[in-house]
């Protein structure tokens, strides 16, 4: 998955205005107790970042 995918489905599930803010503030256990921009900027795939995102908001399988 491309930064830019992941960055579109966070806007699409959070709103352009909080996906960012969302994405900088939750800190996810999944991720080793990083921020989503954390783990990104760690060089963790955006793809296992999606999904621990996906699990973290409880999103529907169609959006895994």
């Amino acid at each position: 998955m491309r930064l830019t995918e992941f960055w579109w489905r966070m806007e699409h599930h959070l709103g352009a205005a909080y996906a960012r803010t969302w994405a900088r503030d939750q800190v996810l256990a999944e991720l080793g107790g990083r921020t989503v921009v954390e783990a990104l900027d760690a060089g963790w795939d955006a793809k296992v970042v999606w999904r621990a995102v996906w699990r973290a908001l409880e999103l529907p399988p169609s959006e895994r």
